[in-house]
């Protein structure tokens, strides 16, 4: 896996430590943090991340952290991105939507997504 655009947090101590923040920023990844107050900013990674849980990690034994880190990746680009579709984006998958070809453009879905290298 490579380098996150975004570390999105809330206001956490441990997400505003100076070492913290200067790795984050040594690697070029873009901070986002919610309004102090507005929980609700940070419900779509909330939510991504009890789907991590529930549907990956708490139904799986990882050797170590590489293989968690590799399984989670798999998870994410063969189930979370191709497989689950979401109401927000028309009752599409991400990978639908990205390449246009849904019921968001007036189309009909295609009939298999394109694959996504492991």
């Amino acid at each position: 896996m490579g380098t996150p655009f975004i570390h999105h947090s809330d206001h956490g101590v441990q997400y505003a430590a100076y070492a913290y923040v200067e790795l984050l920023q040594a690697h070029e990844v873009q901070i986002s943090k919610a309004v102090v107050g507005k929980a609700e900013e940070n419900g779509y990674a909330e939510r991504f991340m009890r789907t991590i849980k529930e549907e990956e990690v708490d139904l799986s034994d990882y050797q170590d952290f590489a293989d968690a880190q590799h399984q989670i990746g798999i998870f994410i680009q063969n189930v979370y991105m191709t497989k689950r579709i979401r109401s927000s984006l028309g009752y599409l998958t991400p990978v639908e939507f990205e390449i246009g070809g849904g019921l968001a453009w007036g189309g009909s879905p295609p009939d298999k997504p394109p694959p996504i290298p492991p």
